[in-house]
């Protein structure tokens, strides 16, 4: 099919501003009187608030207002479980709790008052491991809790025991992964001004998802929603990171804003953006596989149990996404999964790129080449053995018969890009010296959008102007990920128009649909069907006025290159001409689009159903050196395939593919937040070491295409599932140069140097 806008590689239209440095980000933003803000946190992980003494800080110059637990209206808030502190009240709970925060006509003032604060504490026994955490008579970290669990999922398909018993391999392994900050170059930051615009408040700020945002403050405040107003600057990254954490500083500077009546600016610093953010979930898990002699799986029992830290955040969604995904793309008959969270007095965890499902991949992934060297299997021939085709049935259920299941596509295709099975056979043989190559690979299947675990809707708005330009209104989120220029191109596409005619609206809720959260890989899916609704509306809109005055019927009408063309393409007039007849006569010339996603099910119970109503499928393999002596992994090629339904902007999905690959990669060699006894004890990037350029190895993207029927011109998702894979894919490639087998990410140079050695034999 031939377009004339989407399925191009098109210039971003976001690109000029920030090339140029016009971009305004959160911290960007200066407003007459505005007032600096700053936090103070609590100095023990967990502890009572014994006392708080403002009174020396109360007395500094050009401090105007602190406030603390006492002056918060509702200090409670949480997207789905409401136990996230605005700031500690009677105890801390982790390290990154605010216990006060200041507003001062400087920040130099603010960060001298902050110092000057005297708190009493009662320093108290935490708990800091989650295994801790979930045993009977454990210290509870939510005392109104029965214990500390937050959640648990449970999966059952088929008789695991038979399954089993019908074995002729079975292994058992358990794989870790731990903390991973979001690490994203600019610290969040957010300016509160009261009184604007009709609202009580309104907040400016590098704000992932701004009706989230709008809905914590408004239930913090006790504030009607229509009187909460959020709008989104432009981000220096977020991958998932700036929601709650976000929310809670919006709700802090909002709260000084209105007590000073006065705007007050709260942007962190490195170390406290480190220590007060949300991170990825460490995962602790455990996997027992059962297989034939020729290698087909017959049955899997996974436990997974993640680290929720002090508050519950998305730990009851995140480890949902992990249980449906836990026994990756396989057809397996007998299936038990159980993935909890538990509460710990760690710093809390939450959204991740990723979400739930780096963890899993990362173990199921490397559990299949481990399960082909029992079989003495190459790892191409197990997995094609067993993985998904259409009209599968899933872990959970559910039948693949509504689109294309396209993982022998993409495993096909990067195997023989990346020449594979050559090279696993050759690096398999002895080498010499002490640097060794191998390669590895891994493969995923990711459900679309947010799936089971809500309503999963969005809204555009496209208001055509007199000249013949449009606003559009999102309510979905640009994030860094090319939202804009996508949707640009596919409202273009359908509206004849070049997108340079077409300006994206920051998101904004006093007029933004409400379209939930920029999260899940759905904004081109939902948000995507959302623009193609309200562009179409328009253009009936067009055709219905060109229609009723120049004696042409609607079918016949072609909106393209700004132009209106009738029956056997004559020239009727430009989209601007048009545009301005139509306002002239009063002819209404917005739009509204309004998507809902196809129905899904799901059974808490037994963890049945159809949790996704289309899927993505990727394959990544790794090739990498690893010198023995030292330790060192140096990654020198990703091949990537990737299968998007169909790619509205190549060029960025590529653009998506090269940093999902790199951020998979910091997963596997590199990225760790280290905590000790609720302490972090890396709270900056010179200890907290994330990839750059020099660490970039030769990537090679596959873009596989099998347009969806439920998506925006068969669009799918890209977001996440390039990142999901590469840490599995490192492993595995370690495992083939080295014969040792890892199993706790990070692989760096420790692990490499006394990691065990490759087990064999089943149980």
């Amino acid at each position: 099919m031939e377009f004339n806008h989407v399925h191009k590689s098109k210039k971003r239209v976001d690109v000029y501003e920030k090339v140029t440095g016009r971009a305004k980000y959160g911290a960007d933003m200066r407003f007459p009187d505005m007032l600096y803000a700053q936090t103070l946190y609590t100095k023990y992980p967990y502890a009572e608030i014994k006392n708080i003494d403002l009174g020396s800080a109360q007395k500094q110059n050009d401090v105007e207002a602190i406030i603390t637990a006492e002056d918060v209206p509702n200090n409670k808030f949480g997207v789905i479980i409401e136990n996230q502190q605005v700031l500690a009240e009677d105890k801390s709970l982790f390290i990154g709790d605010g216990i006060a925060v200041v507003a001062a006509k400087t920040a130099k003032a603010a960060g001298r008052a902050v110092e000057l604060i005297d708190v009493q504490y009662k320093e108290l026994k935490g708990v800091y491991d989650s295994l801790e955490a979930r045993k009977e008579g454990s210290q509870l970290i939510h005392e109104e809790n029965e214990s500390n669990q937050v959640i648990h999922h449970p999966l059952r398909k088929g008789n695991v025991k038979q399954g089993f018993l019908e074995s002729d391999v079975i292994i058992k392994r358990e794989y870790d992964t731990p903390f991973i900050e979001q690490s994203y170059i600019e610290p969040e930051a957010v300016v509160a001004v009261p009184y604007q615009e009709n609202s009580t408040i309104t907040i400016y700020g590098s704000i992932q998802n701004p009706f989230a945002t709008q809905e914590a403050v408004a239930s913090v405040l006790k504030e009607k929603l229509n009187k909460v107003r959020i709008v989104q600057n432009h981000m220096g990254g977020s991958f998932g990171g700036k929601d709650e954490v976000v929310s809670s500083m919006a709700a802090r500077a909002a709260i000084l804003a209105l007590k000073t009546e006065k705007p007050v600016r709260l942007v962190n610093t490195r170390d406290q953006s480190i220590k007060e953010s949300y991170k990825r979930h460490p995962y602790k898990m455990k996997y027992k596989i059962g297989a034939t002699h020729d290698g087909r799986l017959k049955a899997m029992q996974i436990e997974a149990v993640a680290d929720s830290g002090a508050y519950a955040c998305q730990t009851p969604f995140v480890t949902w996404r992990s249980v449906v995904q836990a026994t990756g793309p396989y057809e397996v008959e007998n299936v038990k999964t159980d993935t909890y969270g538990f509460y710990t007095n760690n710093i809390y965890t939450g959204a991740m790129r990723g979400y739930g499902s780096p963890q899993v991949i990362f173990a199921q992934e490397s559990l299949m080449d481990e399960l082909a060297e029992e079989l003495d299997m190459d790892p191409v021939q197990l997995r094609l053995k067993n993985i998904y085709h259409n009209n599968s049935i899933t872990a959970s259920g559910q039948k693949l018969d509504s689109h294309q299941v396209s993982l022998k596509e993409v495993l096909t295709k990067a195997v023989e890009k990346s020449d594979f099975i050559e090279k696993y056979n050759r690096y398999k043989k002895e080498q010499p010296g002490d640097k060794k190559r191998g390669i590895g690979l891994s493969i995923s299947f990711r459900g679309c959008s947010l799936g089971a675990e809500a309503i999963d809707a969005a809204g555009i708005i496209l208001s055509l102007k007199k000249d013949g330009s449009v606003n559009l209104y999102s309510g979905l989120a640009e994030n860094g990920q090319g939202l804009k220029t996508v949707y640009c191109q596919m409202a273009g596409e359908i509206l004849g128009l070049d997108i340079d005619r077409i300006n994206f609206m920051e998101v904004d809720t006093l007029i933004s649909p409400d379209s939930g959260s920029t999260v899940a890989s759905r904004a081109t899916l939902i948000g995507g069907n959302a623009v193609k609704k309200a562009a179409n509306n328009l253009a009936n809109r067009i055709k219905k006025f060109i229609a009723e005055r120049y004696e042409q019927t609607e079918g016949d009408i072609v909106l393209k290159d700004g132009t209106i063309y009738g029956k056997k393409d004559i020239e009727i007039m430009s989209i601007a001409e048009m545009s301005s007849k139509a306002a002239m006569e009063g002819v209404y010339l917005t739009s509204y689009g309004w998507y809902v996603s196809p129905e899904i099910s799901w059974d808490e119970e037994t963890g049945q159903g159809n949790p996704y109503f289309t899927y993505v499928y990727g394959c990544q393999v790794a090739e990498v050196e690893v010198d023995i002596k030292t330790g060192e992994i140096s990654v020198l090629k990703m091949t990537a395939a990737h299968d998007v339904g169909r790619a509205i902007n190549p060029a960025n999905v590529k653009g998506q593919i090269y940093g999902g690959v790199m951020m998979g990669l910091g997963y596997g060699i590199m990225e760790e937040l280290k905590t000790n006894q609720g302490y972090i004890q890396n709270t900056n990037f010179d200890e907290y070491l994330i990839p750059t350029v020099k660490d970039m190895p030769d990537i090679d993207p596959i873009i596989v295409e099998n347009p969806d029927p439920d998506g925006p011109f068969g669009a799918k998702s890209i977001g996440e599932p390039t990142l999901e894979l590469g840490a599995a894919a490192i492993a595995n490639a370690v495992a083939n140069a080295t014969d040792k087998r890892i199993r706790s990410l990070p692989i760096n140079l420790e692990q490499i140097i006394v990691g065990r050695k490759l087990s064999k034999g089943g149980e």
